[in-house]
């Protein structure tokens, strides 16, 4: 592919903003190259500066359910841009779409809307604080909550790809309240809660880490994680800003039966713009402002154009069914990933949940962060380089989740795995 206009671009946009990007793992550093330019995304498909065409399975990270330019999100973001665009008041689409958030995830029972899932984790993570009065939290190696100060220790995600997982700027005083450890170890967990149990407020998880690449929670983890919550009168926060609707209708925490006490969603909520929420239960929220004395605000929260497109979607993906029919989707789609790639010989593991999925390069079948770091990179870049090539768009990231619309096709499947092959060929072909 020609990538000469996305090229001149990169050169321009690196003079003004850093590393020419305005989120890491944009700039194709872990992988190497020139990262495409894009100009358009409809249904499954996202075009560059180039006229290149893809078919996309970064879908911007996940809340793209039904594909780019869906007709419904499109048509509610018009109607109410005709409105205005924001006013720093309440509307009654705010309402609506609580109602709709509360409907879907049973275990949120009130609900604040917040405008990135970074001030959703971040603000969770002080709700808990303010309603247990303790200051410690615990999280696990590789997950990534969002670039808040407390959370940037050992996180993954951009972090990891850039090897940077304690970031420059966090305050030791800051880092010192914030206890990690390794995701899938129960061993582990339970050493910091006999330590220091009584001081945790809030164990703040992905159920099913995303940020690391799809990783899976062992049978019987979560609960054990619940129950060890209960026991000390620590808070459970699920962090879905990834996982919610994609993982299933109700996120992973329905999956796997958990009740967590706070929860955070992300933009899926908001059909792709920029919009997120923490969740919980009602005593809890109860201490948010103005309500409680824990502060919290935001002039673009509850912005009207989100609320729109986030009714819409949510809607579509309620009467539609929209889940179950993504994960028979990406089941078939990883099946066949995966056998393409052991006709190449080439080891892999494909992890899957919902309309989610990861290939790791790896023998071993990744369960914490260290499995993940000790995946083959090199094959990694060779793989997704030759995907680029053939016209698949991925996450430019072993570290990173793919993701399935209802937009994608059996055609667009077929032209994807077909691209597999000659990819895993081209791994096969550098370790010979």
């Amino acid at each position: 592919m020609d990538f000469t206009k996305s090229a001149a671009v990169f050169a321009e946009a690196r003079q003004v903003m850093p590393g020419g990007v305005n989120s890491p793992v944009r700039s194709f550093r872990s992988v190497g190259g020139i990262p495409p330019f894009l100009v358009k995304g409809s249904g499954s498909k996202v075009w560059d500066v180039d006229g290149n065409e893809y078919i996309d399975y970064v879908l911007s990270y996940g809340p793209l359910l039904m594909g780019h330019a869906a007709p419904m999100i499109g048509e509610a973001v018009k109607k109410a841009t005709d409105n205005g665009t924001s006013y720093g008041a309440p509307t009654p689409d705010e309402v609506g779409l609580a109602k709709l958030v509360t409907e879907l995830v049973p275990s949120i029972e009130m609900v604040r809307m917040v405008n990135s899932g970074t001030e959703a984790t971040m603000s969770a993570i002080r709700l808990a604080r303010a309603y247990t009065g303790r200051e410690y939290i615990v999280k696990f190696i590789g997950c990534y909550h969002g670039h808040s100060d407390a959370l940037l220790v050992q996180a993954g995600s951009g972090a990891s790809t850039f090897g940077v997982p304690d970031s420059p700027g966090v305050t030791k005083g800051t880092a010192s309240t914030t206890l990690s450890v390794p995701f899938n170890d129960l061993p582990a967990l339970e050493k910091v809660f006999a330590e220091k149990g009584k001081e945790i407020a809030a164990i703040i998880m992905e159920p099913t880490p995303g940020n690391m690449g799809l990783v899976l929670p062992r049978d019987g983890y979560l609960q054990a994680v619940r129950d060890l919550t209960k026991r000390y009168g620590t808070l459970l926060i699920i962090d879905e800003v990834m996982s919610g609707f994609r993982a299933a209708q109700g996120g992973s925490q329905s999956l796997y039966g958990i009740d967590p006490d706070i929860t955070c969603l992300g933009k899926v909520i908001g059909g792709g713009l920029p919009v997120a929420a923490y969740g919980g239960k009602r005593d809890i929220m109860q201490m948010v402002s103005p309500v409680g004395p824990m502060y919290q605000a935001g002039t673009l929260s509850g912005n009207p154009l989100a609320m729109a497109a986030g009714i819409a979607a949510l809607t579509y993906l309620r009467d539609n069914h929209v889940c179950g029919t993504l994960a028979r989707n990406c089941t078939s789609l990883c099946e066949g990933l995966a056998k393409a790639a052991e006709e190449a010989g080439v080891p892999v593991h494909v992890h899957h949940l919902g309309s989610m999925f990861t290939v790791f390069f790896s023998a071993k079948d990744p369960e914490n962060y260290d499995d993940v770091c000790a995946c083959d990179q090199e094959a990694f870049k060779v793989y997704f380089h030759t995907m680029l090539e053939n016209g698949i768009y991925l996450p430019p990231s072993q570290f990173e989740t793919n993701f399935i619309s209802l937009a994608h096709s059996e055609e667009d499947y077929r032209k994807t795995v077909a691209a597999a092959k000659k990819a895993f060929a081209a791994v096969a072909a550098i370790r010979k």
